[in-house]
């Protein structure tokens, strides 16, 4: 069961990589705020699709000893480790992603 809600998670993730990989106007990151201005919205947004397209893969592998370890098992530890590193490696990809395409 912890696997199908793993995955679910993924797709949403995928779903937002696909709607900014294919939005005509820049698209935001961060809850809340207004997207920037951009030199070239496709190419902003192109990046921005394929950086959440990344994750949601990487999300989807960490989430792979969810079919295989008992529940509460010490082999969860590097899952959820792995998940902040790659939630980090998501929000510091796109302050770099939004420092090259900002106006």
């Amino acid at each position: 069961m912890g696997f199908v809600i793993w995955s679910i998670i993924s797709a949403i993730m995928l779903g937002i990589g696909i709607w900014s990989y294919r939005s005509e106007k820049p698209v935001g990151f961060f809850t809340g705020t207004k997207p920037p201005e951009v030199k070239d919205a496709k190419k902003y947004n192109h990046a921005v699709g394929i950086l959440w397209f990344s994750y949601a893969v990487l999300l989807e592998l960490f989430g792979v000893p969810f079919l295989f370890l008992e529940q509460n098992s010490a082999g969860f530890i590097p899952v959820y480790l792995g998940t902040i590193v790659i939630s980090i490696g998501l929000m510091v990809g796109y302050v770099v992603i939004e420092k090259k395409h900002r106006k």
